[in-house]
């Protein structure tokens, strides 16, 4: 297929989440020499963004500003082309004063933005057995707060929306002008207590994006892969990792983030659409220099 040169698309890979363990796949990195390791991995592979939660080295997530700023620093002293969006969703039972303050202190070109209050479980697709509950809050306040924070110091938010209410929750707040354009959303399918994967669902939140603005999928578990097909097709951007799913379509375990990287570049490839370098992609979403 001829490619669309005026449609790159930009690959995002989230390297580890608040909860993927080494014991649900051992490439799950834990250190600040895996965390870089493999952002260099996925860079080679394709990827012009990583997504980045911080870990202790024994993998328990973590808000501290000095281990997040040793893992930004390794990160871009191995690949510094690479847009690093931080994570302000940190982990369970962090205070929004914690979530915020590392992501102020760093100043990553990018952070995540969430829109939704909501249950955030881990329940048994299969029997619907409730093995961990949780809330994530997400306040009107905090996503004034997290707003401004982040405009101030030029950092541009990924804007978390785990159901068509959190667009609305974001256009709410947008109106007290603190995001600059192009605003970029992120739709996030599969987390228990969030949307499944629809692609109607998909078609309606494109279509109520904001004049101007970009997306990007990103899906928990098997809905990854048809989730960022669908997007990809409809113009979006592709968002694959360790954070949402540990294997890769066929079922196996996959060696590494940079693995599904491979996969997005061909599906990308057979779709007509160039990859975007980490260049093109600061472009595309209005990174700021600071």
């Amino acid at each position: 297929m001829a490619k669309d040169a005026t449609n790159p698309v930009i690959i995002c890979a989230a390297l580890t989440g608040a909860d993927t363990m080494k014991n649900n796949n051992p490439s799950v990195p834990y250190t600040i020499r895996e965390l870089a390791t493999e952002a260099n991995k996925c860079i080679k592979a394709g990827a012009a963004m990583v997504h980045v939660h911080a870990r202790t080295d024994d993998g328990q997530s973590t808000h501290e500003i000095d281990r997040v700023q040793a893992i930004y620093d390794a990160i871009k002293e191995k690949s510094p082309e690479l847009i690093i969006c931080l994570s302000s969703a940190v982990g369970v039972f962090k205070t929004a004063e914690q979530r915020i303050a590392q992501i102020l202190a760093v100043r990553p070109e990018m952070a995540s933005y969430n829109t939704n209050t909501m249950n955030f479980s881990i329940v048994d697709r299969n029997t619907g057995q409730i093995f961990f509950d949780y809330v994530f809050e997400n306040t009107f306040q905090m996503l004034q707060d997290f707003g401004k924070g982040m405009e101030e110091k030029k950092i541009k938010p990924e804007i978390e929306c785990y159901d068509i209410g959190g667009m609305d929750n974001t256009m709410l707040m947008a109106k007290q002008g603190f995001f600059s354009a192009p605003m970029n959303f992120n739709f996030v399918w599969g987390v228990v207590g969030g949307q499944k994967f629809r692609p109607d669902v998909m078609v309606a939140m494109k279509n109520a994006l904001p004049e101007n603005a970009h997306f990007t999928t990103c899906a928990v578990g098997i809905e990854q892969f048809p989730a960022n097909v669908m997007s990809c097709l409809l113009g979006g951007n592709m968002r694959v990792g360790m954070e949402d799913n540990t294997r890769m379509p066929n079922g196996e375990l996959a060696k590494g983030s940079y693995e599904q990287v491979e996969w997005c570049a061909k599906v990308a490839e057979s779709l007509g659409r160039p990859i975007a370098t980490p260049a093109e992609a600061r472009k595309i979403m209005g990174i700021r220099k600071k």
